[in-house]
């Protein structure tokens, strides 16, 4: 074990470490403890999962959860009981900063888009519209061609 090497830091480095420190906490403690009044909801739900994303009226992610992160697994991550499962842990994380009163983006053609929903008004979020988005196509591809017999 060799000799340890004490580096003598100035009064000036330390008080710019301090300074520093304190700014990345203040940064911090705004982005948990900013309210939100008003977001948007996205529910993608496909055939294998559902996927719930909340973000503010400007498109900032605040909280996100699908049917894979809560344990489920296989095709009960497409069930609405999952989908119920998973607003109740989105409103946990939003207990405390919002938002409250959101507008519902609903994506996909899974069992999980009702319950959804349905599961949104019952933890207490006020609806305030719902909009599919859904892509529909308007012609498709190209038909195959008649059989020849």
């Amino acid at each position: 074990m060799g000799k340890k090497k004490v580096a003598a830091e100035s009064q000036e480095e330390v008080l710019k470490q301090g300074e520093a420190v304190e700014t990345a906490m203040v940064k911090m403690a705004k982005s948990v403890s900013s309210k939100v009044e008003e977001g948007r909801v996205y529910i993608k739900a496909s055939y294998n999962n559902t996927h719930i994303t909340v973000t503010d009226a400007k498109g900032n992610v605040i909280a996100w959860a699908s049917a894979g992160s809560l344990g489920f697994s296989g095709p009960k991550k497409a069930t609405p009981f999952a989908a119920s499962k998973i607003i109740a842990a989105i409103a946990e994380k939003l207990k405390k900063s919002g938002p409250f009163n959101v507008t519902v983006y609903v994506n996909g053609v899974g069992g999980g888009r009702d319950s959804a929903v349905r599961s949104l008004l019952n933890n207490g979020f006020t609806i305030l519209g719902i909009k599919d988005v859904t892509p529909i196509p308007h012609n498709g591809p190209k038909p195959k061609k008649a059989r020849k017999i």
